[in-house]
């Protein structure tokens, strides 16, 4: 350990002697250690962002809904090949639309691995209207389920009441951006008033019940002004399914308990419903999650930042050449101190430790210079993308992992080259 310690002091002494060669002999590692850090940064704060956003989008959630059957080929004995007409697109009938009666079987069958279930319905798209206020909307039908699986904050007011729900009053449940236009800044005065809706279907009156705080995410963006922004109106499902005069249901949303797979439970829930699809010529049942498309997302995430991180590391091999480059010139430069050391009897392995001990020295000073700019570079780079930088432990714990090889890999040629001189050779150069 004095040994070590001694050598230390040796290389820390060498490099003061020599510092703006020091210094750009660091010059390639810094460069190469900070660049991988931070492109590693970057790539994991875009990675979380977006795995975030997936998450308050329902991540975890199930979506179920009808996808058309492909057509199957016939073979007869004497081997023609007979293949049901392909017809394009088939339009879903009532009779082939979910029930209510097969949603509350799989909630009865699955209670423990359901939370709550979310069906919803489009009823047109249109403005309410007060003299010239106006404010764009959608007006979404909805089960209790969507306020849960929507992750829907309520401002002021309340949800829809079970005797409600079953009734489909014409009651809504608006965005505080549309109580805003219509009834300026004290959005409260909304609740209990009658507001005037004209979609496509014509117009109708509903009594606002609750005030809701509408969110931006990537999938609502708008060029237009926040007075154009559409948001949605929460009607009751049975006043949607009166307004579109249907019965069915086309898809619907599960939100499952804390400790359920989704994936391994949206094939289970695929398995069940199939059953009441078997003599179905047109349409069968499907489930999938976004947990199977955020893993994916991620994954490509990783390996195109871990591909960039390795063309920036080629530079940390460029650092390294630049390291065995100038300890050749230092051992040349100190050839007759290597032969006094070796006439006053130190062994090579002492004199290959000095140089090799040196080396990493320098890879690691210049190693943790690169770990500061790399993690400071890759913040202010996260920050410009508007995601909170997260710096990776692992890039920072393998970079200068690696720097520390480097020394001793493009330190060892240098070192062993000094540790075989004949001394008394090295006491004769000049």
């Amino acid at each position: 350990m004095i040994l070590f310690l001694e050598n230390v002091r040796l290389a820390l002494h060498a490099l003061r002697a020599n510092k703006m060669r020091s210094l750009l002999t660091m010059l390639g590692i810094i460069i190469g250690i900070s660049s991988v850090i931070a492109i590693m940064t970057v790539g994991n704060s875009l990675t979380a962002s977006m795995n975030d956003s997936m998450v308050s989008l329902g991540a975890n959630n199930i979506n179920v809904y009808l996808q058309q059957k492909e057509k199957k080929s016939e073979v007869t004995e004497e081997g023609l090949v007979f293949k049901e007409s392909e017809s394009g697109y088939v339009s879903a009938g009532d009779e082939d639309l979910f029930t209510k009666q097969m949603i509350e079987n799989l909630c009865n069958t699955y209670k423990d691995e359901i939370y709550a279930i979310s069906v919803t319905e489009a009823a047109g798209s249109g403005q309410i209207t007060d003299e010239r206020k106006y404010a764009n909307i959608n007006l979404t039908g909805v089960s209790v389920g969507a306020f849960v699986s929507d992750n829907i904050t309520m401002l002021h007011g309340r949800f829809f009441s079970e005797k409600e729900m079953d009734e489909g009053l014409m009651l809504g449940i608006i965005s505080d951006k549309a109580a805003e236009n219509i009834f300026g800044e004290n959005i409260e005065d909304a609740l209990g008033k009658i507001i005037n809706v004209e979609t496509g279907k014509g117009f109708m009156n509903l009594t606002v019940v609750g005030i809701y705080q509408y969110e931006q995410n990537a999938f609502s963006f708008s060029m237009g002004t926040s007075k154009d922004i559409t948001t949605n109106i929460y009607i009751p499902l049975k006043t949607a399914k009166k307004l579109n005069h249907t019965t069915g249901y086309q898809n619907f949303t599960i939100v499952t308990k804390d400790g359920v797979d989704p994936d391994e439970f949206a094939a289970t829930v695929k398995t069940f419903l199939k059953t009441y699809y078997r003599n179905n010529r047109d349409f069968e049942p499907t489930a999938f999650s976004l947990t199977s498309i955020v893993a994916t997302m991620s994954g490509m995430m990783d390996k195109i930042t871990t591909a960039i991180a390795v063309v920036a590391g080629i530079a940390l091999l460029v650092g390294g050449i630049g390291v065995m480059n100038i300890m050749l010139v230092s051992i040349t430069e100190r050839t007759r101190e290597i032969g006094t050391r070796k006439a006053l009897g130190a062994p090579n392995s002492s004199i290959r430790l000095q140089f090799i001990v040196e080396a990493v020295v320098i890879c690691l000073i210049g190693g943790l210079i690169g770990i500061a700019i790399g993690i400071a570079g890759g913040m202010w780079a996260a920050n410009l993308l508007n995601t909170p930088a997260r710096p990776s432990v692992f890039s920072v714990v393998l970079s200068l992992s690696f720097s520390m090889g480097i020394g001793v890999f493009f330190g060892y040629y240098p070192a062993n080259k000094a540790a075989k001189m004949d001394p008394i050779e090295a006491l004769r150069y000049e």
